[in-house]
């Protein structure tokens, strides 16, 4: 009886640790049913970000006498329609306009709204907070609100035709650029600044030599997103600009038609294709700094 009695109680502690051990392995398939579902859905959104640029490259490359065709791949890839994307209009001329322009008004946006963002975190002032609140209201103002202000603006101070107003625009800084400094400079130590106010610098200098290396990668971010906006931007250059000093956006955007006026959706789609090739490539560049930048620098 003792025997037959000892074998249940034996089988216990093995029994326990098996539930034990079942446990981490039913977690464990939780986990990679959670990271299946989370990878497919990343997939699904990623493949239907994917489509317009993909039907733009189809259609760029479509031929001419299949621009009302229904089906949706070409039956030949005609790559002529970039050499003639860029012939048809003075491409080559409109992109260096786009990119002095937006080159330019990024930094200087980039470095006004740095220092309007350190005196915003770093110093006291009476009203700075209503300030501020002001200041970040204006990002919800439609473009479409200030375009005729705007250019009436402009048109009394003569500068309609001329890039002086991306450069005032540029001087001002930018709203989110702002607030991104704002944010980021007021995790500083105080300490920073009074081991340098000891040491004797001013506030310039501490914003020059501290803080300025200290933020590159949000230095690098908003230039990035200052290039991008005046780089794409459309309503502004067609407003201001005349046809021998318009950007590459308003080219793409309004020249490529025949003699009757109607478009052409091949030449179109190709010249679009070249025009996202630079903000791509300063896209990856600027991704690579960033990461750097993040890894490299940083409070001790």
């Amino acid at each position: 009886m003792a025997l037959k009695e000892s074998r249940p109680i034996a089988a216990m502690p093995s029994a326990q640790a098996e539930a034990r051990s079942a446990v981490p392995k039913a977690r464990g398939r939780r986990r990679s049913r959670k990271r299946l579902l989370v990878f497919t859905v990343l997939l699904v959104v990623s493949v239907l970000m994917l489509l317009p640029f993909v039907e733009l490259l189809i259609g760029s490359l479509r031929p001419s006498a299949e621009t009302s065709s229904d089906t949706w791949l070409p039956s030949t890839l005609d790559w002529h329609n970039y050499v003639d994307a860029v012939k048809t209009i003075p491409f080559w001329r409109y992109g260096r306009n786009s990119l002095i322009l937006a080159t330019v008004n990024a930094l200087l946006t980039t470095i006004s709204s740095a220092l309007v963002g350190y005196g915003f975190a770093r110093l006291r002032a009476p009203g700075k907070n209503l300030l501020f609140g002001l200041l970040i209201s204006t990002m919800m103002v439609p473009q479409i609100v200030t375009l005729i202000p705007t250019y009436l603006l402009f048109a009394n101070l003569g500068m309609v035709g001329t890039y002086w107003p991306w450069v005032l625009w540029g001087s001002a800084g930018a709203p989110y650029a702002i607030f991104l400094y704002r944010q980021f400079f007021s995790s500083f130590p105080k300490e920073l600044e009074e081991a340098a106010v000891i040491d004797g610098a001013g506030r310039i200098r501490i914003f020059v030599q501290i803080f300025l290396p200290l933020s590159r990668p949000l230095l690098v971010t908003a230039f990035v997103l200052a290039f991008n906006v005046v780089w794409g931007d459309f309503i502004a250059p067609n407003l201001l600009l005349d046809a021998s000093n318009t950007t590459l956006a308003v080219g793409v955007g309004t020249g490529y038609v025949m003699g009757q006026g109607f478009p052409l959706p091949n030449l179109i789609a190709g010249g679009a294709v070249l025009y996202l090739i630079p903000v791509i490539v300063l896209f990856l560049a600027a991704q690579r700094s960033y990461v750097r930048g993040f890894v490299n620098s940083g409070l001790k």
